[in-house]
């Protein structure tokens, strides 16, 4: 009773401010609305920021007692907070969740930026109040362009992770749930309103999600009940000619949270520079993708997009708003980069190395086997092309090139295989050079008769062949597991380690797309941080993946998604002992997630995580520090983020 009296006290107190008419404003006493409330936060650094004399002045007046917003004073009292919430976290209809007020008082001190979660696919549905058959036909014609999602405060580019409960394609028949969608986002503009939600978060008990662009294979932007910090609009990007700190002197640019991958590369070729990125043109740069590594068609040469990190503007759990770098926060610096996302705080921007522009050569290729008219090549001749390149990767990742295809079973049902370049590249080659280091390979294609017809290209720019070259994204399947592997060096070493590595290709290929990498996550010199060991060793980075019909039996569901984990990507692990996955396109089911995502530097980087969030404010699966939680009434087999988020 007593927890139950404190917090309901609390509620009933903070529930008085949303009667509040006035605050006082630069001396003066004014009406206390959106408008003005937010505009009290203190400006540091050109950015908005909340602080302990904004929240001792909004108690002291009619907006009185804002404890649920507060910093905590020290790491003890919070840790008794710790102790007044010793099971889940504070769920939809429970007696402890916030009140109606509360929430309009939240609003009212982000101005207006707070969030009711409406499904995006919720216009669809027939029976309920947001139906809209216009606005339904737009969904429904752009639901696998990542920008429908990216541009919804809570929508998702994986909605199995979910639990797909308001899918738009079941709106005529079906009813619109939340689901794992986040009951409430704030839209945020400024840092304050970061430490806000973050500060109400940690204080009431509800969960907190991150969400960015949603592009996340794991379901990490989703949380059921739980309050979502949309970081997509911070788009501010800063070019810096000459950047000078911690051991840099060069050319940099400052990010915000919310900048795309398309974005980034814009800005850089107006500015004649490289920067190191994604290949995929939605993907947010900052906010998700640095800290989870990033593997970048330069990371043969620039290795990997946290190695490019100078310094990192982030909130923390106590809700605290720092800057860490080399001297400055130094453990949260390495942490947050290749840490993982949604753990150690929110990101607002980060700076990052840029690179002299330079030249780019490749190909790209489509071919089909079988014995059919529609085949370029046989199969056996289609397989021997196959290995002769798989046998050279060696040479082209030590030419710092970047070779991403993807090798599937034919879609007409037919017999085979497609093979699709998308594209070959090499950074700072020009195609003359281009084509005699990859001669060998091109003469035995010819011996086995691998005829394929490649186009080839030069560019004196990246954004020319990114934009001409690299596949639009494909989101919002449903019906779809995918995983990852990082395959090492060493199985390149002898002749029977290579073989058994090819052999274990050819067999995931019968029942599985390949979405291949040729690349390595190159050391830089004087670097340091959180990235996976296993990228400083790779050759070959895989994602696998496998699916199922809107048809299909539970069993059959089941037996797909068992599969990816137990089939698939048993076979890999098997060929590379002690290597990893890819963090950001992983199986959610990974086994030994700590050691796949991050090796050796998962023990300090939990240790990172205990120290500046003793509270768990943050939790997202398989991130540092989950395995201390779960979410309620799941399959063993597919853990989504459909249900109450509670300790172990």
């Amino acid at each position: 009773m007593a927890v139950l009296s404190r917090i309901l006290l609390l509620a009933s107190a903070i529930a008085g401010l949303a009667s509040a008419q006035t605050i006082l404003n630069n001396g003066q006493v004014v009406a206390a609305d959106e408008n003005t409330v937010p505009v009290a936060a203190e400006n540091v650094n050109n950015e908005l920021v909340l602080t302990d004399d904004l929240l001792a002045q909004l108690s002291s007046l009619q907006l009185a007692n804002v404890s649920l917003f507060n910093f905590p004073e020290n790491l003890n009292s919070t840790n008794n907070k710790r102790a007044l919430f010793p099971g889940c976290k504070t769920f939809p209809g429970d007696l402890l969740w916030p009140l109606q007020p509360v929430w309009k008082v939240f609003d009212l001190l982000t101005g207006g930026a707070l969030i009711k979660t409406v499904p995006v696919g919720a216009v669809c549905y027939t029976n309920n109040e947001h139906y809209n058959a216009n606005k339904c036909q737009q969904i429904l014609d752009h639901w696998s362009e990542s920008a429908t999602h990216a541009n919804d405060p809570t929508s998702v580019m994986s909605p199995l992770f979910q639990g797909k409960t308001c899918m738009p394609q079941n709106g005529d028949d079906g009813t619109c749930e939340l689901g794992g969608f986040p009951s409430y986002a704030v839209n945020i503009s400024t840092v304050a309103q970061i430490q806000l939600a973050i500060n109400f978060a940690r204080n009431t008990n509800v969960r907190l999600v991150v969400k960015n662009t949603g592009h996340d294979f794991l379901g990490k932007s989703a949380g059921a009940g739980a309050l979502s910090i949309w970081t997509h609009n911070l788009k501010t990007i800063q070019y810096i000619e000459r950047y000078t700190g911690c051991g840099y002197t060069g050319k940099a640019m400052k990010l915000g949270a919310g900048v795309e991958v398309g974005e980034l590369y814009a800005a850089a070729d107006k500015y004649n520079v490289i920067a190191v990125g994604g290949e995929c043109k939605g993907v947010g740069v900052t906010g998700g993708y640095i800290q989870g590594g990033g593997h970048s068609p330069h990371s043969s040469l620039y290795g990997m997009g946290a190695d490019q990190v100078l310094s990192i503007d982030i909130v923390l759990p106590n809700g605290r708003f720092i800057t860490a770098d080399k001297k400055n926060n130094p453990d949260i610096f390495w942490a947050v980069r290749g840490g993982g996302g949604a753990t150690f705080g929110v990101v607002t921007s980060m700076t990052v190395k840029v690179h002299p522009k330079t030249v780019y050569s490749g190909l790209t290729f489509y071919v089909t086997s079988g014995n059919d008219s529609l085949a370029n090549v046989t199969t056996t001749q289609f397989i021997a092309g196959l290995e002769a390149y798989w046998r050279r990767f060696p040479d082209y990742a030590t030419a710092g090139h970047y070779g991403y295809s993807s090798v599937y079973p034919r879609f007409d049902g037919q017999p085979g295989y497609t093979w699709q370049f998308h594209p070959w590249l090499a950074p700072g080659v020009k195609l003359v050079d281009f084509k005699k280091t990859i001669a060998p390979l091109l003469a035995e294609w010819k011996a086995v008769g691998f005829n394929v017809e490649s186009d080839f290209w030069e560019y004196d720019n990246f954004l020319q062949p990114w934009t001409s070259h690299f596949p639009v994204e494909f989101v919002a399947n449903a019906n779809l597991r995918t995983g990852s592997r990082l395959i090492p060096a060493k199985n390149w070493n002898s002749p029977a380690s290579l073989n058994q590595t090819i052999a274990a290709l050819k067999e995931v290929m019968q029942t599985s797309a390949l979405i291949m990498y040729n690349i390595v996550g190159k050391t830089q010199t004087g670097v340091d941080n959180a990235v996976n060991p296993a990228w400083r060793e790779n050759l070959l980075y895989v994602i696998v993946g496998s699916g199922w019909s809107d048809d299909s039996t539970p069993a059959q569901i089941e037996a797909a998604n068992k599969a990816i984990t137990y089939t698939s990507l048993a076979k890999l692990r098997s060929i590379s002992p002690g290597a990893g996955s890819y963090l950001n396109e992983a199986d959610i089911a990974e086994p030994s997630f700590q050691q796949a995502f991050w090796g050796t530097n998962y023990a300090r980087l939990l240790s990172i995580k205990k120290q500046v969030d003793p509270y768990d404010t943050f939790w997202a699966p398989t991130a540092v520090g989950s395995e201390g939680w779960y979410i309620a009434r799941q399959e063993s087999w597919l853990p989504t983020q459909n249900g109450r988020l509670c300790r172990k």
